[in-house]
């Protein structure tokens, strides 16, 4: 089993599930992007270009975006930053809390910004 995976199947419930179904989403919407264990994390890669986790943390699992400066003005209301200056992310504490549409034109619009840089 490979790093990326057996990260996600030992965190305990309501995370794994969380954690499964983003990644199922994320597969689905761009199987193109390869699933990497970098940082102690599942972390998904186009080529060598880092786009996006999946971590658990403290009672939530988040999914973070490194292009996130370039994302449409639309997902602030969505996208966490907390501090970081170049990472935002969703985050989810249910998989009810997943909402399919926005987490899926994310991906699309971070696939179209892979070749910037993280900085504007």
């Amino acid at each position: 089993m490979k790093p990326a995976e057996a990260y996600i199947l030992k965190q305990l419930e309501p995370f794994r599930s969380i954690m499964m179904y983003l990644q199922l989403v994320i597969e689905k919407t761009l199987p193109e992007f390869e699933l990497k264990y970098k940082w102690k994390l599942p972390c998904y890669y186009i080529g060598k270009r880092p786009i996006c986790y999946i971590n658990q943390s403290k009672d939530y699992v988040d999914v973070g975006f490194w292009h996130s400066a370039h994302l449409s003005k639309k997902f602030d209301t969505y996208l966490v930053s907390e501090n970081r200056k170049i990472v935002k992310s969703l985050r989810y504490k249910t998989l009810e809390d997943i909402q399919d549409d926005v987490l899926v034109s994310i991906l699309k619009e971070v696939k179209l910004h892979k070749d910037k840089s993280f900085w504007k």
